[in-house]
């Protein structure tokens, strides 16, 4: 594969990725942990099929490698993948985007506390930069008492973070079966949950056609154009090429549905924004660098 074919496999992702907001407004009945409990069934079927077809036969011997690393990490998505969907239904679109895009900084902090990882001063000033952006938007919804949001989109960048570091924390490769054992939790978890809410698991057809379509194509159809669009792209440059979710997430919302964010919103997202670009353009010129 060539660098450009696979620089358009990943902005094509970061693209799938960025209707999940726009679909998940279109569910009227099914709550947060419904929705995971759907959407993980169908994504999980796609996964598997995927890491058969990379490796030639069964995924579970794949699966099996994954050991402890894996389920840590499949921990973790169930926060990441629940806690998105409950921001995405409870705040803007707009503010629970730029939040979750707090992912790689907490993940850096992670790395540095509890795998010794080296933090470049370049990432700690990134840091600094994207802690103000956060606390104006966190600020500005708690005083407006829309505090359930923003939890649940720091909870899901938190979940995300750990997802990354179980995976440094035994070097693995390929985060396909990982992915994988996420979903399966996510099945159990969301399931267990919805149920003990009240929340019922049968749901509208249009809601379960929506849950559906998010698992089969935006979430699975999109970690799969990532992961092949990876093997050619540095990982500096992935961070970057996949911010087109946060940049287009709300203005599907904003197109289509007429939603808007406060001023702090954007206010927030785009000193976080700077945070990311500086972050993801000085991983860039490190690579530089040494090549």
């Amino acid at each position: 594969m060539r660098y450009g074919t696979g620089m358009v496999l990943v902005l094509v992702a970061g693209v799938l990725w960025s209707f999940q907001a726009l679909i998940i407004r279109q569910i009227d009945v099914a709550g947060a942990w419904t929705v995971l409990f759907w959407r993980s069934m169908a994504m999980v079927p796609v996964l598997l099929a995927f890491i058969s077809w990379r490796v030639g036969g069964s995924p579970l011997p794949a699966i099996r490698n994954a050991g402890l690393a894996g389920v840590l990490g499949g921990i973790g998505l169930i926060a990441a993948m629940g806690g998105a969907i409950l921001a995405f239904q409870t705040t803007t679109v707009a503010n629970a985007a730029f939040l979750l895009a707090a992912s790689p900084f907490l993940a850096a902090i992670l790395g540095r506390a509890i795998l010794r990882e080296r933090v470049t001063p370049q990432t700690w000033a990134a840091i600094g930069i994207a802690l103000v952006g956060i606390f104006i938007m966190v600020r500005e919804g708690l005083a407006a008492g829309a505090w359930t949001g923003n939890v649940a989109a720091l909870a899901s960048a938190l979940g995300f973070a750990t997802f990354t570091v179980a995976l440094r924390w035994r070097h693995v490769e390929d985060s396909f079966p990982s992915v994988a054992i996420g979903g399966a939790f996510s099945v159990i978890v969301g399931g267990g949950i919805a149920l003990q809410l009240g929340q019922p698991l049968m749901v509208p057809a249009t809601d379960l056609l929506w849950c559906l379509l998010m698992g089969v194509v935006t979430l699975a159809g999109g970690m799969i154009l990532y992961t092949l669009g990876s093997k050619v792209v540095p990982s500096a440059e992935l961070a970057l090429l996949s911010n087109t979710e946060v940049m287009l997430a709300p203005f599907w919302v904003w197109l289509l549905m007429g939603e808007t964010a406060s001023a702090g919103t954007f206010v927030g997202g785009a000193v976080l924004m700077v945070a990311i670009l500086f972050n993801g353009f000085s991983g860039v010129w490190r690579v530089a660098q040494r090549a």
